[in-house]
Formats: structure tokens, sequence, C-alpha cells
């Protein structure tokens, strides 16, 4: 069965988007990572899956290049903004989120940050604003759900930290049941913070738009940062709002590199 999809991206964070709108796409494991795969499918960090929604305009169905199916992706939402071509409201497993499209990306209200130990999760309960474990240099990180798990560490220099390495360690560690997403950062100012993270299910990308959101309430939660703030990722900078007890606001660029079509039965 021949498909179409379209490649997008958000500062390199790429995806293949099928829109199920109006024809239903089953998709599994399997296929996903079958098709995600950058060699012998379409390749792509995360495959997405536009379908319709009871609740909202449309429901955004994630899975990583694994195959593991996941919560949320704040770039993907932004792309799905873009796809959609007007402000609407989007369902996701991790909560339902609002974007508006804008110039060359979109705006994304993310929902508010969630901090009990319980709502990341862990496996027991501890001080999620400095977990008192670490590995190697990394300690003392904080954990945040902003409609996926995170940790983010502060480190003086990003580039000291060998997150190819540590990231898989800690993202399949047992003290998170359901496996975890790993930020380094580095607050150059108090409208400045590099990052760089070990997506779970995908490894390193280039941009990570809830790390960037996970960052930066990590960063203004410490006081080390103000209430907006610029997360300088490897693909490109995305600009994050949070004030305390409110929602997270994400903006960023969001960009159609092709569409193409492709027949799904090859792949599974």
């Amino acid at each position: 069965m021949t498909r179409s999809f379209h490649k997008m991206h958000g500062l390199g964070n790429d995806f293949a988007v099928f829109d199920a709108r109006e024809t239903p796409l089953a998709m599994t494991p399997a296929l996903a990572a079958a098709l995600a795969d950058r060699h012998t499918g379409i390749g792509c960090d995360q495959l997405i899956v536009v379908e319709p929604s009871t609740i909202a305009d449309v429901r955004m169905r994630i899975w990583n290049a694994d195959g593991s199916e996941v919560e949320a992706c704040g770039n993907a939402t932004r792309c799905v903004a873009a796809l959609v071509g007007r402000e609407c409201s989007i369902e996701t497993a991790g909560g339902l989120l609002s974007a508006a499209p804008g110039g060359d990306g979109a705006s994304v209200d993310m929902g508010a940050p969630r901090f009990g130990w319980e709502e990341i999760p862990l496996a027991y309960a501890m001080d999620t604003t400095a977990l008192p474990v670490g590995w190697e240099m990394l300690e003392g990180a904080t954990a945040i759900n902003v409609g996926n798990p995170h940790l983010v560490f502060f480190v003086p220099d990003l580039d000291d930290v060998p997150l190819e390495r540590l990231g898989p360690q800690i993202e399949t560690d047992p003290l998170f049941p359901n496996r975890i997403n790993v930020n380094v950062a580095q607050v150059i100012d108090r409208g400045r913070v590099r990052a760089r993270t070990w997506e779970r299910g995908a490894g390193l990308t280039r941009a990570c738009g809830t790390g960037a959101c996970a960052t930066a309430v990590a960063a203004i939660r410490a006081g080390l940062a103000d209430n907006e703030v610029t997360v300088e990722l490897p693909g490109g900078p995305l600009v994050i709002e949070w004030r305390s007890g409110g929602n997270i606001r994400m903006t960023g660029p969001a960009t159609l590199a092709y569409t193409g079509e492709i027949d799904l039965e090859a792949f599974r």
C-alpha cells in the first residue's frame, strides 16, 4: 500500500509525518522502526502519525527510531501545527497541547511541568530537584516531566561530557521504569543556556523540544535564568517561556524538507 508522507524537521530533529486524518494508518513498533531506519527506510528520529481526535483538532502519535511509542515531542508538535496550517489543539499521550504556526515555525503551549517523583516516574521516592545519585561527573540532576520524562544536569562545560557514552547508561537505569531522556546544560547567562540531549529511544539528536523545555524550566526554577530563556541546541535555538505555576511556551522553526510516497507493504 503506497502512502504519502512529509519529511519535516525542527532544528534538524527530523520526522516522517503521515497524515492519517482521512485515511487510517495502522502503525506498529516494527513498522515504525523499519521506516525510521536511515539505511533502508525513510530515515528519521521519530515517526509521526496525525489522526482525527474526539477531544482536539488532531491527535499526534509518536514512535521513536527504535519503534517505541512515546508521549510527547516538542519539535514534532511544531511540525504538526505547521502541517495543519492554523491555530489548533493537539491530543498527545502526554496531554492536550495548543499550537499556532507563525513565520517559519510555530509556538506551542506545552502545558505545565510536573515534578513529583511518581509523575516522572522514578522507581522510588526521592527529591526530584537534586537526585541523590550520579553517573561519573554527572550528579545532582533535576527530574521533570514535560509530557515525557527528562533529567537535566548542569555542567561547567558542555563539551567535556561524553553524552554518547553516559546517555544510554542513564536512560536505561532501573531508577527510571519508563526509561528517561538525558539533558546536559551549560548556563551562559540569564537569558541563554547551551544544551545537548540523549533522547530516549533515539540517541543523540540535533535538537529536542521537550528537552529544551525541561532544561529551561530547571534553570528558571533554580534561579539560574530569567522567565524567558533561549536554549541553544546543536541544531539551533528555541525560545522557552515559563513562570512558576504556569504552562511552558516553546517557540521555534518547523521545516518541510520534502513530500514523498512509500510502499508500506515492503516494510511489513
